[in-house]
């Protein structure tokens, strides 16, 4: 799914993301942990990425249909960002 959600991005027009290793859990089955694991939560990342509101309909858009025979969590929050003119 990585490399189906980085394209995702893509071509939604987010041009900076991090992608960071999730180690484990706890969900409706019950508590997870990549240690030791053969199955596909040894994969699991998370995504975040900062966008421009504007930007939020157009991604969203592009991401669920991989994410509808998935699991997954989308979280959307407003953020301040300190040094805006890096952006």
């Amino acid at each position: 799914m990585e490399r189906q959600i980085c394209a995702a991005l893509n071509e939604a027009g987010v041009t900076g993301y991090t992608l960071l290793p999730v180690l484990g859990g706890s969900g409706r089955s019950g508590s997870w942990s990549r240690e030791g694991t053969i199955s596909r939560a040894g994969g699991m990342v998370a995504v975040i990425c900062l966008i421009r509101p504007e930007r939020l309909e157009t991604l969203l858009a592009a991401l669920f249909p991989l994410l509808d025979a998935h699991i997954g969590v989308v979280s959307v929050t407003d953020t301040a960002i300190l040094r805006a003119e890096r952006f």
